[in-house]
């Protein structure tokens, strides 16, 4: 099992050109994570029940791995995630022709709660791109990876694989390889433009090393930033400028595009910018503004609201 896995995993990183987490999450929902917690792995519950084979599963063990799991109280969200890293070992094995069937064809993941995303009003929005000092380079640097992902809605994985060369700084827009090499064209503005090239002129040369290359947003080695470098920035300039919200990379994307809708963009010119192979990934955004237009609607509307004295008479 542990050699098939190995190519498996080859097979991601190098045909899939999936991202580090990716990889990282599909190792821990099959393998198991051995640093916290119970034993919740797939291969880990196969050696609990004495499976030493990939041939040996079937359709009953993946329901009986997932009614496991329900009983260590794991959330739906992580029970569907874990099956959907099943799914994508088992197709690579009857890719590879190791096994003549796939025992997913007919298991379904639990039926999830649909939430809501959050995301930034632009007040705070506001607050946030105030919180970096733009009189230091990492600061500059700071302003520039904010501005550009609420400009573009970026996922950060593909944030931090930027280089100089992939923005066109006459058109505003930069060249994008997103999830599975595909290529796209993003847009950006002038805030967004102009905190780049402040970044690249005064603020990237204090930073750049022998391995830094043409990566566009470095850190303070002159190496490459990584997305969990991002994620600590954006918690540190949430908690400056007093959000009382978990700010994420992936907070700032549903930004981008709950404000875009708001503004009035079409859902499938916001697909497009921000990636999304299927219409209905975006769609979700629309029941986000149909939300934020009720409260609005709410709050403004004069006889929208209860009226006890109304009401009374």
């Amino acid at each position: 099992m542990q050699e098939v896995f190995n190519r498996y995993i080859f097979y991601l990183e190098v045909e899939r050109n999936a991202s580090p987490c990716t990889v990282r999450n599909y190792t821990n929902d099959l393998l198991g994570n051995y640093k916290r917690g119970s034993e919740k792995g797939f291969f880990q519950f196969l050696r609990l029940k004495e499976i030493d084979e990939l041939g040996k599963v079937d359709k009953h063990t993946i329901r009986d791995y997932t009614s496991w799991l329900m009983g260590q109280n794991v959330t739906k969200t992580s029970i569907a995630r874990k099956l959907s890293a099943i799914r994508s070992f088992y197709r690579y094995l009857a890719r590879e022709e190791i096994l003549p069937d796939n025992p997913l064809v007919e298991v379904s993941a639990p039926k999830l709660d649909r939430r809501l995303p959050s995301f930034l009003t632009i007040e705070e929005m506001v607050q946030l791109l105030k919180a970096p000092d733009l009189a230091n380079h990492q600061g500059l640097r700071d302003r520039a990876i904010i501005e550009l992902i609420y400009a573009s809605g970026l996922r950060v994985s593909e944030l931090v694989k930027l280089n100089l060369g992939q923005i066109n700084f006459d058109s505003n827009e930069i060249i994008v390889w997103g999830k599975g090499s595909k290529e796209r064209v993003v847009l950006i503005g002038e805030p967004a433009t102009m905190a780049i090239t402040n970044y690249i002129n005064r603020g990237r040369p204090k930073l750049v090393g022998k391995r830094s290359g043409d990566a566009l947003f470095l850190n303070r080695y002159g190496s490459r930033l990584t997305e969990r470098t991002v994620q600590m920035i954006l918690e540190k300039y949430a908690a400056l400028a007093g959000l009382d919200k978990k700010v994420y990379p992936h907070l700032l994307r549903h930004t981008f595009a709950t404000h875009m809708l708001d503004g009035g963009a079409d859902l499938r010119v916001v697909q497009e910018l921000l990636g999304h192979a299927s219409l209905a990934s975006t769609q979700i955004y629309t029941h986000v503004t149909k939300s934020q237009a009720r409260k609005v609607y709410l709050s403004a509307h004069p006889m929208a609201g209860k009226d006890e004295e109304r009401e009374k008479g």
